[in-house]
C-alpha cells in the first residue's frame, strides 16, 4: 500500500518528527527519548557544513567547484524556472518569514581540465602566471560534451574552447574564465527570478584551492553587481554529515 511507503506527515529540515524506536534505540544503544529530527539533501547539508550552520545571512552562498559547478545560495523567495534550470529547497529558518535555497547545477566545471590535459603540478605552475584582476581575449563555454543545464537549460548547447592559445597560462586563464563567467551568469539568474543578490559565496570542491581563481570569480561578482562587498572564500567545512549534524543540532540549542 501507498500509505507504507509515502510519509504521513512531511515537514521542514530540522522539524521534530517523533522519537526513536524501542527496538532501534536497544540496536543501536540509544536513549528512548532521542528525537528524530527531518533531513534534507546532501547537498543542502554540505551547504550548512560550509556556511557554519543554519544562520546564514540571506544571500549567502555556496558554490561547488567539482567536476560540474552547482550553486546553492540563501533567498527569501522561492524560485523555479525551467529556462534556467532554477530550482528550490525550503530552508530550516526559525524567522515567521519561508527561507529557500535556490540554485541549479551546470555542466561545466573542473572537468575540463582533465580532458584538456592539465596535470595538477601544471595548474599550480600556470596559475601564477595569471593575472586575475583582467580579462583575456578569449570566450570559452568550458563543456566536455554537449549540453547545458544551468544557467540555461539547452540540452545542443555546445562546447566553446576555441580558439586555442599558444600559450598554456593563457589557455587555463580562458578557461578558468569560462567557468567564473557561467558562474556569474548563475547568480544573475537567479537574481533575474527574484531571488536576492549574493553577499558571500563559499566555495567547495577541487577549484575552492585556487585563490587566483577566487580572486578571478569575485571580480566578476562585483563587476555584475555594482556591490564591493561581494566576497569569496574558500569553505572550511563540507561535509556533508557535519552539516546534517549541525542542522539536527540546531533545532535544539541553535548552533551557528
Amino acid at each position: 500500500a501507498s500509505s507504507d511507503i509515502v510519509p504521513q506527515r512531511v515537514v521542514s529540515p530540522g522539524d521534530p518528527i517523533g522519537t526513536v524506536s524501542s527496538a532501534f534505540a536497544s540496536r543501536f544503544n540509544l536513549p528512548l527519548d532521542a528525537i528524530i529530527v527531518g533531513g534534507t539533501t546532501d547537498s543542502n547539508a554540505a551547504f550548512f557544513a560550509a556556511v557554519g550552520g543554519t544562520n546564514a545571512e540571506v544571500g549567502t552562498a555556496v558554490t561547488s567547484l567539482g567536476s560540474t559547478l552547482a550553486i546553492k545560495q540563501l533567498s527569501r523567495t522561492f524560485v523555479e524556472d525551467a529556462d534556467t534550470g532554477v530550482y528550490s529547497h525550503r530552508f530550516p529558518s526559525k524567522e515567521e518569514e519561508d527561507m529557500w535555497l535556490i540554485g541549479g547545477a551546470s555542466n561545466v566545471g573542473c572537468a575540463v581540465l582533465r580532458q584538456e590535459k592539465f596535470s595538477n603540478k601544471e595548474l599550480v605552475e600556470l596559475t601564477k602566471c595569471i593575472d586575475p584582476t583582467v580579462d583575456i581575449d578569449l570566450s570559452y563555454y568550458p563543456l566536455t560534451k554537449p549540453g547545458e543545464r544551468f544557467p540555461v537549460a539547452d540540452g545542443a548547447k555546445l562546447p566553446v574552447l576555441r580558439p586555442m592559445p599558444e600559450s598554456r597560462a593563457d589557455y587555463l586563464k580562458g578557461i578558468l574564465q569560462g567557468i567564473s563567467d557561467v558562474e556569474r551568469d548563475g547568480f544573475k539568474a537567479m537574481k533575474s527570478l527574484g531571488g536576492d543578490q549574493p553577499t558571500t559565496v563559499y566555495t567547495s570542491g577541487g577549484g575552492s584551492k585556487n585563490e587566483v581563481w577566487s580572486i578571478m570569480r569575485q571580480r566578476k561578482l562585483v563587476q555584475e553587481f555594482g556591490d564591493e562587498s561581494i566576497s569569496v572564500k574558500r569553505a572550511e567545512n563540507v561535509e556533508a554529515s557535519y552539516g546534517a549534524a549541525t542542522l539536527a543540532a540546531s533545532t535544539f540549542v541553535g548552533v551557528n
